[in-house]
C-alpha cells in the first residue's frame, strides 16, 4: 500500500488531521500530526492494534508473523519474539559485542561530515578503542545527529493498522476492521513539534546547554503496543556503526562531484528508499 505522504499534508491542512481516502473500493482512515497519532497509538492502543490484510503480504505470510498478524496470534507471537530477543541480549552488552565484531569488518573493508561530531568523538573515545553504547551519554551532539538523521529521512512513512472494535475517535465513528494509516511522517515533520521541521537540524535534540533531550514526537519506530520490536537493537547498531566509522574515516563525495550534485531524493514505497550513492572514505590521521 503506497501512500503519497506529501499530498496528505495538503489534505490535512484543508480537512483536518483525520480524513478518509479510497484505495479502489477500500476505505482507509488517515491520522496525521503528533497529537492525533499519539492518542490513537498510545491512549487507545487496543483499538488500533490489528493489521489489515494487505493482499501481497497476506499472500506471502498468510496473516502470520509478528509484523502482519492480528489478535491473539499477534499477542502470542510478539511475546515469544520479545522473550527470545531478550534471551539473545537485545540492546544489552552481549549483543553489543557482536555488533562491534561487525563494525571491525566494516572498518577493515572501508580502511567533513561535521567538525563538531569529529571533535566530540576524539574527545570522548580513546584512540584505537571502538565506541561503546554507554559512551553516547557523553556524546550529546553525535547522538543528536543520529536522531536528526532518522527524523529527517522519515524512513518508514506509515505502517497501516486496523481497528479491532467499533470505535468513536475524534468525533468520527470508525467501524471494526477499518484500515487506519497513522502517518509517522506527519509526526516527524509536525511544525508544532519541531522548530525547523523541513531542515536538517540536530539542535532539535539539544537544549540551550548542548545536552541531549528526548522528544516525545520522535517516533521513527512507531509507538504503542505495535512499535518496532527491534527498536533497542536498532538504536545500539546505529550509534555504534555511525560513531565507529566516523572515528576512523572522513566521508566525501566522489572525485569531481560536489555535495550539491548529490541526488538525495528518496523513492516512496513501503519504506523510503534512498537512491544509491558513491562516496570516498578517507582514513583519518
Amino acid at each position: 500500500m503506497v501512500f503519497n505522504t506529501c499530498f496528505s499534508f495538503q489534505i490535512a491542512e484543508k480537512y483536518g488531521p483525520v480524513f478518509t481516502v479510497h484505495f479502489g473500493l477500500q476505505k482507509a482512515v488517515v491520522l496525521t500530526g503528533y497529537e492525533v497519532v499519539k492518542e490513537a497509538l498510545l491512549n487507545t492502543a487496543d483499538v488500533f492494534a490489528d493489521r489489515p490484510a494487505i493482499p501481497i503480504f497476506y499472500h506471502i505470510q498468510n496473516g502470520n508473523g509478528v509484523f502482519f498478524s492480528s489478535g491473539e496470534l499477534w499477542k502470542t507471537t510478539r511475546r515469544f519474539t520479545m522473550a527470545t530477543m531478550r534471551d539473545l541480549g537485545m540492546g544489552k552488552k552481549l549483543i553489543e559485542g557482536r555488533i562491534l565484531e561487525e563494525l571491525h569488518f566494516l572498518i577493515e573493508m572501508i580502511k567533513s561530515f561535521n567538525r563538531k561530531v569529529y571533535a566530540e568523538i576524539d574527545r570522548v573515545l580513546e584512540p584505537g578503542c571502538l565506541p561503546t553504547f554507554e559512551a553516547r551519554k557523553n556524546m550529546p551532539f553525535t547522538n543528536a545527529v543520529i536522531h536528526e538523521v532518522q527524523r529527517f529521512v522519515t524512513l518508514l512513512p506509515h505502517v497501516p493498522r486496523c481497528t479491532s472494535v467499533n470505535t468513536n475517535f475524534k468525533g468520527y465513528f470508525i467501524p471494526k476492521g477499518t484500515t487506519v494509516i497513522p502517518l509517522l511522517t506527519s509526526v516527524l515533520l509536525d511544525k508544532t513539534q519541531w522548530e525547523t521541521p523541513y531542515q536538517f537540524n540536530p539542535n532539535h535534540f539539544l537544549d540551550a546547554d548542548g545536552k541531549f533531550v528526548k522528544k516525545d514526537a520522535f517516533l521513527p519506530f512507531s509507538t504503542g503496543r505495535r512499535n518496532c520490536i527491534g527498536e533497542s537493537l536498532a538504536k545500539m547498531e546505529l550509534f555504534l556503526f555511525f560513531t565507529g566509522l566516523l572515528q576512523k574515516f572522513t566521508f566525501l563525495p566522489p572525485a569531481g562531484v560536489t555535495e550539491s550534485d548529490l541526488d538525495t531524493v528518496a523513492e516512496a514505497g513501503f519504506t523510503m528508499r534512498p537512491r544509491p550513492q558513491s562516496a570516498r572514505a578517507v582514513q583519518r590521521q
